[in-house]
């Protein structure tokens, strides 16, 4: 399918990296190649290279400032700044958006807060070009980009902001790298505003909805677009109670890892992971039972999650919209899935998979061994891909709906000059 010339959107999809570094950018990416195949022209971005060669290869035009990001930036003080404020982003950013034509061009914002900083909200804003948000986490919202303690390893409930914010050290690193997200956020808030450069806000589920509640800005227009997700129709499971219960994704504290090794061990089965990440060393030494089958390729992990009894998904944090958790069930697979994340929007609880409350590795143990009966993991298994097929969240329905949320803020824009033009009068 593709579009007349005078239908084509030009969007502008601006991120971190220029490379797959996690399930952002992969959706960033996505959706640009969707665009391109629909006869649209995305022009990707990104502060930090290499660039992608799926990019190049579908003639996706890219600006890449071949910068570091905030992490592998070898001089800590110029990856402070830089988060705080990347002069030479903004610039270049200013100088593309600003050779642009100005009908039908839309700037869609998939992340700043790991290499390109709130600066680019000036050269949006100066550009008048009506400019798209994607909540893919919470950075605009929160300084650690999460609503999550890790010194607790629980939700955190503050204020973002607030006095007992400033005094909390919720950071994974320390307190001195806590103080400085809150000078970032103020610094994004106060001097920016990059909240309102984007008249439109695309949420990725319901519970992340019900996460940001009204702190967007009060005049923006909220959209909720699916991920699109990538996955063969590789038909019904023909041995649905085969394999381990497997957990696919990075190693850290947040995502939950410990609690599903403490499940496993109080079930004595051995938990698979898939991926790898800061605790894993931590985790071989507590579970030495455990399997740690390391980073896989995207066909190794469709192959990890197709063969697994059921995918674990124990995350602590509230996440956005958990790619795997779809990828599994369209796959054939059922999720077990933690009650404080978005994930459990996909699962319906009993039939395609279980809750399970967040951080209690006993419930989780629990629902672990109801999926250990060969004929209940055969029905969710059966009910998880008939849900998924039924009306999968596919490139071309992302695409068709992210082209109408383009529409919505281009109409916005063009109203909004009229109104200037008449108030001017």
């Amino acid at each position: 399918m593709s579009h007349a010339a005078d239908e084509a959107f030009t969007v502008v999809i601006v991120l971190d990296h220029a490379y797959v570094s996690g399930g952002q950018s992969r959706v960033a990416f996505d959706s640009a190649l969707g665009l391109k195949a629909h006869g649209h022209r995305p022009i990707v971005f990104a502060a930090a290279g290499p660039i992608d060669p799926c990019l190049a290869e579908q003639g996706i035009e890219v600006v890449c400032l071949d910068q570091s990001d905030l992490v592998t930036n070898p001089s800590p003080l110029a990856a402070a700044w830089q988060g705080i404020w990347n002069t030479d982003a903004a610039a270049a950013l200013g100088a593309l958006l600003g050779r642009l034509p100005r009908e039908r061009t839309v700037v869609h914002v998939h992340g700043w807060a790991k290499a390109l900083s709130a600066s680019i909200a000036r050269p949006i804003q100066a550009s008048g070009l009506p400019a798209v948000y994607t909540m893919h986490e919470f950075f605009l919202l929160c300084p650690n980009g999460g609503f999550y303690d890790y010194r607790k390893a629980e939700p955190c409930r503050l204020e973002p902001l607030s006095a007992a914010c400033w005094s909390t050290n919720c950071d994974s690193r320390g307190y001195s790298r806590k103080l400085w997200r809150n000078v970032r956020q103020t610094v994004m808030e106060q001097v920016a505003d990059l909240p309102g450069a984007f008249g439109d806000y695309v949420l990725i589920s319901e519970f992340q909805g019900r996460v940001v509640g009204d702190r967007l800005p009060t005049q923006a227009r909220v959209h909720r677009v699916s991920n699109p997700i990538a996955v063969a129709d590789l038909g019904p499971k023909p041995d649905p109670a085969s394999g381990d219960f497997t957990f696919v994704g990075r190693l850290s504290p947040e995502k939950g890892a410990f609690v599903f090794a403490e499940a496993a061990r109080r079930l004595g089965i051995r938990p698979v992971f898939v991926g790898d990440g800061p605790v894993r060393d931590e985790l071989a030494a507590r579970y030495p039972e455990a399997e740690f089958r390391g980073w896989q390729g995207q066909d190794g992990v469709a192959a990890a999650m197709r063969g697994a009894r059921a995918l674990v998904f124990p995350s602590l944090w509230y996440e956005g919209q958990p790619l795997t958790v779809l990828e599994a069930k369209g796959l054939g697979t059922p999720v077990i899935v933690s009650d404080g994340c978005a994930g459990r929007d996909s699962v319906e609880n009993g039939t395609t998979g279980l809750w399970f409350k967040c951080g209690d590795a006993g419930d989780l143990a629990a629902a672990m061994a109801q999926l250990r009966h060969d004929g209940t993991v055969a029905r969710m298994s059966q009910a998880s891909y008939r849900d998924f097929w039924r009306e999968p969240p596919s490139i071309d329905r992302h695409v068709a709906e992210i082209v109408a949320v383009y529409r919505t803020a281009t109409g916005r824009s063009a109203v909004g000059k009229e109104a200037d033009a008449t108030r001017a009068a």
